[in-house]
Protein backbone atom coordinates (compact mmCIF):
# COMPACT_ATOMS: atom_id res chain seq x y z
CA UNK A 1 0.00 0.00 0.00
CA UNK A 2 2.77 2.32 0.65
CA UNK A 3 4.00 2.38 -3.33
CA UNK A 4 0.56 4.18 -3.72
CA UNK A 5 -0.10 7.70 -4.47
CA UNK A 6 -1.42 9.55 -0.91
CA UNK A 7 -4.90 11.11 -2.09
CA UNK A 8 -6.98 13.61 -0.28
CA UNK A 9 -10.45 14.01 -1.24
CA UNK A 10 -11.70 18.12 -1.41
CA UNK A 11 -15.62 18.27 -0.79
CA UNK A 12 -15.60 14.42 0.52
CA UNK A 13 -19.13 14.30 1.83
CA UNK A 14 -21.45 14.84 -1.08
CA UNK A 15 -22.56 13.26 -4.06
CA UNK A 16 -19.15 13.60 -6.14
CA UNK A 17 -16.53 13.37 -3.29
CA UNK A 18 -18.61 10.27 -2.56
CA UNK A 19 -18.62 8.82 -6.18
CA UNK A 20 -14.93 9.65 -5.92
CA UNK A 21 -14.33 7.80 -2.65
CA UNK A 22 -15.98 4.48 -3.89
CA UNK A 23 -13.78 4.47 -7.20
CA UNK A 24 -10.96 4.86 -5.72
CA UNK A 25 -11.39 1.67 -3.46
CA UNK A 26 -8.72 -0.68 -4.82
CA UNK A 27 -7.61 1.21 -7.23
CA UNK A 28 -3.97 0.33 -8.28
CA UNK A 29 -2.04 3.50 -8.06
CA UNK A 30 -4.23 5.96 -5.14
CA UNK A 31 -5.14 5.54 -2.16
CA UNK A 32 -7.27 7.82 -0.12
CA UNK A 33 -6.24 9.04 2.99
CA UNK A 34 -6.78 12.06 3.47
CA UNK A 35 -10.82 13.56 3.48
CA UNK A 36 -11.71 16.88 3.65
CA UNK A 37 -15.18 19.13 3.91
CA UNK A 38 -16.97 22.06 5.54
CA UNK A 39 -16.05 22.59 9.20
CA UNK A 40 -19.27 21.53 10.49
CA UNK A 41 -18.02 17.77 9.15
CA UNK A 42 -14.51 18.35 10.84
CA UNK A 43 -13.39 16.70 13.51
CA UNK A 44 -15.96 13.65 12.66
CA UNK A 45 -15.37 10.16 11.42
CA UNK A 46 -16.42 9.93 7.84
CA UNK A 47 -19.19 7.24 8.33
CA UNK A 48 -20.54 9.93 11.03
CA UNK A 49 -20.20 12.94 8.78
CA UNK A 50 -21.93 11.46 5.84
CA UNK A 51 -24.71 9.63 8.58
CA UNK A 52 -27.77 8.93 6.28
CA UNK A 53 -26.65 10.71 3.29
CA UNK A 54 -24.02 8.03 1.15
CA UNK A 55 -25.71 8.21 -2.12
CA UNK A 56 -24.06 5.43 -3.92
CA UNK A 57 -25.30 1.88 -4.95
CA UNK A 58 -22.34 -0.02 -3.20
CA UNK A 59 -21.77 0.11 0.51
CA UNK A 60 -19.40 2.85 1.90
CA UNK A 61 -15.70 1.33 1.50
CA UNK A 62 -14.53 -0.49 4.67
CA UNK A 63 -10.99 1.84 4.47
CA UNK A 64 -12.69 5.05 4.93
CA UNK A 65 -15.08 4.71 7.40
CA UNK A 66 -12.90 5.66 9.94
CA UNK A 67 -11.01 8.84 8.47
CA UNK A 68 -11.46 11.72 10.73
CA UNK A 69 -12.74 14.23 8.61
CA UNK A 70 -10.30 16.96 8.07
CA UNK A 71 -11.46 21.26 7.52
CA UNK A 72 -11.11 21.91 3.66
CA UNK A 73 -10.08 25.60 4.21
CA UNK A 74 -6.94 24.33 6.38
CA UNK A 75 -5.19 23.81 3.31
CA UNK A 76 -1.37 23.42 4.37
CA UNK A 77 -2.89 21.01 6.97
CA UNK A 78 -4.79 19.13 4.71
CA UNK A 79 -1.77 19.32 2.03
CA UNK A 80 0.95 18.26 4.01
CA UNK A 81 -0.52 14.62 4.19
CA UNK A 82 -1.10 13.73 0.39
CA UNK A 83 0.66 13.68 -2.86
CA UNK A 84 -2.35 15.31 -4.40
CA UNK A 85 -5.85 16.15 -4.07
CA UNK A 86 -9.45 15.70 -5.74
CA UNK A 87 -11.68 18.81 -5.72
CA UNK A 88 -15.66 18.64 -5.01
CA UNK A 89 -16.12 21.15 -3.30
CA UNK A 90 -19.56 23.20 -3.03
CA UNK A 91 -18.49 26.94 -2.80
CA UNK A 92 -18.70 30.03 -5.15
CA UNK A 93 -16.75 30.15 -8.11
CA UNK A 94 -14.89 32.56 -6.58
CA UNK A 95 -13.69 30.55 -3.45
CA UNK A 96 -13.32 27.54 -5.50
CA UNK A 97 -11.23 29.58 -8.09
CA UNK A 98 -9.40 30.68 -4.55
CA UNK A 99 -9.07 27.07 -2.70
CA UNK A 100 -7.94 25.24 -5.40
CA UNK A 101 -4.97 27.61 -6.83
CA UNK A 102 -4.14 27.70 -2.31
CA UNK A 103 -3.73 24.04 -2.71
CA UNK A 104 -1.44 24.05 -5.95
CA UNK A 105 0.59 26.57 -4.07
CA UNK A 106 1.28 23.65 -1.85
CA UNK A 107 2.91 22.09 -4.15
CA UNK A 108 -0.27 19.53 -4.52
CA UNK A 109 -1.37 18.95 -7.77
CA UNK A 110 -5.13 19.63 -7.87
CA UNK A 111 -7.59 17.78 -10.06
CA UNK A 112 -11.03 19.66 -9.88
CA UNK A 113 -14.34 18.31 -10.67
CA UNK A 114 -15.60 21.94 -10.52
CA UNK A 115 -16.31 23.96 -13.10
CA UNK A 116 -14.26 27.44 -11.75
CA UNK A 117 -11.34 26.99 -13.37
CA UNK A 118 -12.17 25.64 -16.85
CA UNK A 119 -11.73 28.93 -18.23
CA UNK A 120 -8.81 30.02 -16.83
CA UNK A 121 -6.13 30.17 -19.77
CA UNK A 122 -3.33 28.13 -18.44
CA UNK A 123 -5.61 25.50 -16.57
CA UNK A 124 -5.91 22.30 -19.03
CA UNK A 125 -9.67 20.73 -19.62
CA UNK A 126 -9.66 17.35 -20.08
CA UNK A 127 -10.73 14.62 -21.72
CA UNK A 128 -8.11 12.34 -21.81
CA UNK A 129 -8.84 10.36 -24.88
CA UNK A 130 -9.29 13.87 -26.60
CA UNK A 131 -6.95 16.26 -25.81
CA UNK A 132 -3.96 14.44 -23.51
CA UNK A 133 -1.95 16.68 -25.37
CA UNK A 134 -3.15 19.94 -23.31
CA UNK A 135 -1.11 19.01 -20.11
CA UNK A 136 1.70 20.66 -22.27
CA UNK A 137 0.30 24.43 -20.70
CA UNK A 138 0.83 22.83 -17.01
CA UNK A 139 4.58 24.06 -17.08
CA UNK A 140 3.05 27.67 -18.09
CA UNK A 141 0.78 27.61 -15.26
CA UNK A 142 3.25 26.63 -12.70
CA UNK A 143 5.19 29.70 -13.88
CA UNK A 144 2.14 31.62 -13.08
CA UNK A 145 1.71 29.69 -9.68
CA UNK A 146 5.51 29.92 -8.66
CA UNK A 147 5.53 26.18 -8.02
CA UNK A 148 7.05 23.37 -9.07
CA UNK A 149 4.90 20.51 -8.73
CA UNK A 150 1.48 22.21 -7.89
CA UNK A 151 -1.08 23.05 -10.31
CA UNK A 152 -4.80 22.61 -11.00
CA UNK A 153 -6.27 20.28 -13.99
CA UNK A 154 -9.90 20.38 -14.70
CA UNK A 155 -12.27 17.71 -16.33
CA UNK A 156 -14.99 19.32 -18.39
CA UNK A 157 -19.52 19.04 -17.97
CA UNK A 158 -20.59 16.52 -17.60
CA UNK A 159 -22.84 17.14 -20.59
CA UNK A 160 -20.71 17.30 -23.24
CA UNK A 161 -19.20 13.76 -22.62
CA UNK A 162 -22.39 12.09 -24.71
CA UNK A 163 -21.51 14.19 -28.12
CA UNK A 164 -17.73 15.25 -28.29
CA UNK A 165 -15.90 12.28 -28.35
CA UNK A 166 -17.73 11.10 -31.48
CA UNK A 167 -16.89 14.87 -33.20
CA UNK A 168 -13.25 13.91 -32.09
CA UNK A 169 -13.99 10.92 -33.61
CA UNK A 170 -14.84 12.38 -37.03
CA UNK A 171 -12.95 15.23 -37.23
CA UNK A 172 -11.29 14.58 -41.05
CA UNK A 173 -14.99 15.23 -41.72
CA UNK A 174 -15.13 18.42 -40.23
CA UNK A 175 -18.19 18.89 -38.98
CA UNK A 176 -18.77 22.66 -38.80
CA UNK A 177 -22.26 22.78 -37.20
CA UNK A 178 -23.99 21.08 -34.66
CA UNK A 179 -27.69 21.15 -32.91
CA UNK A 180 -27.93 19.08 -29.12
CA UNK A 181 -30.49 18.43 -26.82
CA UNK A 182 -29.28 16.78 -24.04
CA UNK A 183 -31.75 14.49 -20.98
CA UNK A 184 -29.84 14.70 -18.03
CA UNK A 185 -30.33 12.46 -15.25
CA UNK A 186 -30.72 13.96 -11.20
CA UNK A 187 -27.56 12.79 -9.78
CA UNK A 188 -26.58 15.62 -12.30
CA UNK A 189 -27.84 17.98 -9.60
CA UNK A 190 -26.13 15.99 -6.98
CA UNK A 191 -29.70 14.25 -5.96
CA UNK A 192 -31.60 11.15 -5.95
CA UNK A 193 -35.47 10.82 -6.30
CA UNK A 194 -35.30 10.71 -2.46
CA UNK A 195 -34.19 13.83 -1.99
CA UNK A 196 -35.96 15.14 -4.81
CA UNK A 197 -39.29 12.98 -5.08
CA UNK A 198 -40.93 16.46 -7.28
CA UNK A 199 -39.12 14.82 -10.34
CA UNK A 200 -40.40 11.72 -10.64
CA UNK A 201 -42.46 11.49 -13.49
CA UNK A 202 -41.41 15.25 -14.50
CA UNK A 203 -39.47 16.82 -16.75
CA UNK A 204 -38.33 20.39 -16.59
CA UNK A 205 -36.87 22.46 -19.11
CA UNK A 206 -34.09 24.54 -17.86
CA UNK A 207 -30.98 23.54 -15.93
CA UNK A 208 -28.70 26.60 -14.83
CA UNK A 209 -25.91 27.42 -16.94
CA UNK A 210 -25.74 24.19 -18.59
CA UNK A 211 -26.44 25.32 -22.22
CA UNK A 212 -24.01 28.06 -22.29
CA UNK A 213 -21.02 24.98 -21.14
CA UNK A 214 -22.35 22.58 -23.15
CA UNK A 215 -21.69 24.80 -26.27
CA UNK A 216 -18.84 26.29 -25.54
CA UNK A 217 -16.33 23.71 -23.68
CA UNK A 218 -16.20 20.75 -26.22
CA UNK A 219 -14.73 24.20 -28.29
CA UNK A 220 -11.91 24.48 -25.63
CA UNK A 221 -11.71 20.20 -25.23
CA UNK A 222 -10.93 20.48 -29.50
CA UNK A 223 -8.97 23.63 -29.61
CA UNK A 224 -5.10 23.45 -29.72
CA UNK A 225 -1.91 25.02 -27.16
CA UNK A 226 -0.29 27.66 -28.39
CA UNK A 227 1.72 29.98 -26.34
CA UNK A 228 0.81 28.12 -23.07
CA UNK A 229 -2.76 28.53 -23.04
CA UNK A 230 -5.63 26.92 -25.26
CA UNK A 231 -6.60 28.45 -28.65
CA UNK A 232 -10.24 27.64 -28.89
CA UNK A 233 -11.44 25.81 -32.16
CA UNK A 234 -13.71 28.18 -34.13
CA UNK A 235 -16.15 25.01 -35.09
CA UNK A 236 -18.13 23.29 -34.68
CA UNK A 237 -20.73 26.11 -33.56
CA UNK A 238 -22.68 24.47 -31.35
CA UNK A 239 -26.31 25.03 -30.17
CA UNK A 240 -27.56 22.84 -27.20
CA UNK A 241 -30.41 22.82 -24.87
CA UNK A 242 -30.92 20.90 -21.53
CA UNK A 243 -33.51 19.27 -19.92
CA UNK A 244 -33.34 16.99 -16.79
CA UNK A 245 -35.44 14.41 -17.06
CA UNK A 246 -36.36 11.61 -14.24
CA UNK A 247 -33.34 9.42 -14.63
CA UNK A 248 -31.17 8.89 -11.71
CA UNK A 249 -27.81 8.45 -13.77
CA UNK A 250 -27.10 8.93 -17.30
CA UNK A 251 -26.91 11.57 -19.70
CA UNK A 252 -28.62 11.36 -23.52
CA UNK A 253 -28.12 13.63 -26.07
CA UNK A 254 -29.85 14.04 -29.15
CA UNK A 255 -27.62 15.40 -31.94
CA UNK A 256 -27.84 16.63 -35.76
CA UNK A 257 -24.84 17.05 -37.07
CA UNK A 258 -23.25 18.73 -40.83
CA UNK A 259 -20.69 18.20 -42.26
CA UNK A 260 -18.19 19.60 -44.84
CA UNK A 261 -16.61 16.42 -46.33
CA UNK A 262 -19.61 14.45 -46.64
CA UNK A 263 -18.98 10.85 -45.13
CA UNK A 264 -20.78 7.54 -45.71
CA UNK A 265 -22.80 5.96 -42.41
CA UNK A 266 -19.83 3.14 -43.10
CA UNK A 267 -17.11 5.54 -42.49
CA UNK A 268 -18.84 7.28 -39.31
CA UNK A 269 -19.44 4.17 -37.61
CA UNK A 270 -16.20 2.99 -38.57
CA UNK A 271 -14.31 6.03 -36.88
CA UNK A 272 -16.07 5.41 -33.47
CA UNK A 273 -15.48 1.90 -33.40
CA UNK A 274 -11.65 2.24 -33.87
CA UNK A 275 -11.34 5.30 -32.23
CA UNK A 276 -8.93 5.37 -29.59
CA UNK A 277 -6.54 8.03 -27.39
CA UNK A 278 -3.72 8.12 -24.84
CA UNK A 279 -5.50 6.23 -21.87
CA UNK A 280 -5.85 3.29 -24.51
CA UNK A 281 -2.18 3.55 -25.31
CA UNK A 282 -1.16 3.79 -22.02
CA UNK A 283 -3.43 1.17 -20.77
CA UNK A 284 -4.55 3.23 -17.82
CA UNK A 285 -6.27 1.32 -15.15
CA UNK A 286 -9.45 3.27 -15.17
CA UNK A 287 -9.47 3.40 -19.45
CA UNK A 288 -12.25 1.93 -21.31
CA UNK A 289 -10.75 -0.83 -23.55
CA UNK A 290 -13.45 0.14 -26.34
CA UNK A 291 -14.09 4.05 -25.72
CA UNK A 292 -17.11 4.14 -27.84
CA UNK A 293 -18.91 1.51 -28.54
CA UNK A 294 -22.04 2.17 -31.84
CA UNK A 295 -25.01 -0.01 -31.15
CA UNK A 296 -27.07 -1.16 -33.89
CA UNK A 297 -30.32 -1.51 -32.65
CA UNK A 298 -33.08 0.97 -33.16
CA UNK A 299 -33.83 1.24 -29.41
CA UNK A 300 -30.37 1.72 -28.18
CA UNK A 301 -28.59 3.23 -26.26
CA UNK A 302 -30.89 2.77 -23.51
CA UNK A 303 -30.11 4.00 -19.69
CA UNK A 304 -30.96 1.12 -18.30
CA UNK A 305 -29.19 -1.32 -20.54
CA UNK A 306 -26.33 0.80 -21.02
CA UNK A 307 -25.25 3.50 -18.82
CA UNK A 308 -22.76 1.41 -17.51
CA UNK A 309 -20.78 0.41 -20.39
CA UNK A 310 -17.30 0.06 -19.85
CA UNK A 311 -17.91 0.22 -15.64
CA UNK A 312 -19.54 3.66 -16.95
CA UNK A 313 -16.31 4.89 -18.25
CA UNK A 314 -17.14 4.22 -21.97
CA UNK A 315 -19.62 6.28 -24.54
CA UNK A 316 -23.10 4.33 -26.71
CA UNK A 317 -23.90 5.81 -29.85
CA UNK A 318 -26.58 4.66 -31.65
CA UNK A 319 -29.73 5.75 -34.32
CA UNK A 320 -26.92 7.18 -36.61
CA UNK A 321 -29.03 7.79 -39.57
CA UNK A 322 -29.33 10.51 -42.44
CA UNK A 323 -30.93 13.73 -41.84
CA UNK A 324 -33.72 15.90 -44.25
CA UNK A 325 -32.25 19.39 -42.64
CA UNK A 326 -28.87 17.82 -41.47
CA UNK A 327 -26.40 15.60 -42.56
CA UNK A 328 -26.51 12.75 -39.97
CA UNK A 329 -28.21 12.43 -36.50
CA UNK A 330 -27.24 10.52 -33.55
CA UNK A 331 -28.30 9.59 -30.10
CA UNK A 332 -25.44 9.40 -27.32
CA UNK A 333 -25.30 8.11 -23.84
CA UNK A 334 -22.69 8.97 -21.07
CA UNK A 335 -22.98 8.17 -17.39
CA UNK A 336 -22.41 11.96 -15.48
CA UNK A 337 -21.04 10.81 -12.36
CA UNK A 338 -18.46 8.04 -13.62
CA UNK A 339 -17.20 9.23 -16.91
CA UNK A 340 -19.08 12.50 -16.81
CA UNK A 341 -17.41 13.72 -13.25
CA UNK A 342 -15.35 11.54 -10.69
CA UNK A 343 -14.56 8.73 -13.32
CA UNK A 344 -13.42 11.28 -15.46
CA UNK A 345 -11.00 13.00 -13.16
CA UNK A 346 -9.67 9.93 -11.60
CA UNK A 347 -8.88 8.88 -15.19
CA UNK A 348 -7.22 12.55 -16.17
CA UNK A 349 -4.98 12.05 -12.82
CA UNK A 350 -3.97 8.60 -13.97
CA UNK A 351 -3.05 10.09 -17.28
CA UNK A 352 -1.06 12.97 -15.22
CA UNK A 353 0.90 10.33 -13.15
CA UNK A 354 1.79 8.45 -16.46
CA UNK A 355 2.77 11.64 -18.03
CA UNK A 356 5.09 12.56 -14.60
CA UNK A 357 2.79 15.00 -13.68
CA UNK A 358 1.66 13.82 -10.94
CA UNK A 359 4.46 11.81 -8.15
CA UNK A 360 4.92 11.51 -4.36
CA UNK A 361 5.88 13.97 -2.51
Amino acid sequence: MSEKLKVGILGGTGMVGQRFISLLENHPWFEVVTIAASPRSAGKRYEDAVGDRWKMDTPMPEAVKDIVVMNVNEVEKVAAGVDFVFSAVDMTKDEIRAIEEAYAKTETPVVSNNSAHRWTPDVPMIIPEINSDHTQIIEKQKERLGTKRGFIAVKPNCSIQSYTPALKAWEEFEPYEVVATTYQAISGAGKTFKDWPEMVGNIIPYIGGEEEKSEKEPLRVLGTCEDGEIKLAKEPVITCQCIRVPVLNGHTAAVFVKFRKKPTKEQLIEKLENFRGAPQDLELPSAPKQFIQYMTEDNRPQVTLDVDYEKGMGVSIGRLREDTVYDWKFVGLSHNTVRGAAGGAVLCAELLKAKGFIAAK
